[in-house]
C-alpha cells in the first residue's frame, strides 16, 4: 500500500469516528425526557457512588428532569428546540462526507468544524450563566469543543501531508513565465 493510500485511509478512519460521534451526540438530543429519567434513576441506584462523590450532580439532574417534565407536559413545543439541535448535529455530520470523499479539496469543512469547536467555549461561558447553568456543567459542555477539535487537528495535518504528496511537481518547462 502506498503512503498516499495509507494516509487517505487514516484520514477516512478519523473522519468516520468524528461523524459517528456527531450523529450519536445529535441522536441523544431527541429523547431528553427519557434520558433524564434514566440518569436520575441511575444516580439513585447503581450509580449512587457517583452521586455521593458529586452531590451537585444529583440536584442538577433532578432540576433539569423536573423542568423537562414540566415543559413536556405543559409546553412540549419548547422541546422542539432540542429537536433542531439534534437535526443540526446530523446535518453537520453529513457535511463531513465531503472531506471523506476528497479531503484535499474539502479541507474547508475541517476548518469550519474547528471554528465551530472553538465557538462552543464562548457560547458556554456567555449563555451558561445567563441561563442559570452551573459552571461545572458549562465546563462539560466546553469539553465537547476541546475534545472535538483534537481529531480535526489530526485530520487537517494529515490532509496537508496528503496534499503535499499528491501535488503535481512543476518542472522548469511547465512554470508560467
Amino acid at each position: 500500500m502506498s503512503e498516499t493510500r495509507a494516509l487517505l485511509r487514516r484520514i477516512r478512519v478519523w473522519l468516520v469516528v468524528f461523524i459517528v460521534c456527531l450523529v450519536l451526540s445529535g441522536a441523544t438530543a431527541f429523547p431528553l425526557v427519557t434520558e433524564l429519567h434514566l440518569a436520575e434513576d441511575a444516580l439513585k441506584g447503581w450509580a449512587s457512588p457517583v452521586a455521593d462523590a458529586f452531590p451537585g450532580l444529583q440536584e442538577w439532574i433532578t432540576r433539569v428532569r423536573t423542568g423537562l417534565d414540566t415543559a413536556d407536559e405543559h409546553y412540549p413545543f419548547l422541546l422542539y428546540g432540542t429537536d433542531w439541535l439534534a437535526f443540526a448535529h446530523l446535518v453537520i455530520a453529513v457535511a463531513f462526507y465531503g472531506p471523506y470523499r476528497d479531503p484535499v479539496r474539502n479541507i474547508w469543512v475541517i476548518d469550519f468544524g474547528m471554528i465551530a469547536c472553538a465557538g462552543i467555549i464562548p457560547l458556554a461561558l456567555i449563555c451558561g450563566p445567563i441561563r442559570g447553568i452551573p459552571f461545572w456543567w458549562s465546563v462539560i459542555d466546553m469539553s465537547f469543543g476541546v475534545f472535538g477539535v483534537i481529531p480535526l487537528l489530526v485530520v487537517r495535518r494529515m490532509i496537508k501531508r496528503l496534499e503535499a504528496l499528491t501535488a503535481p511537481v512543476l518542472s522548469a518547462r511547465t512554470l508560467p513565465v
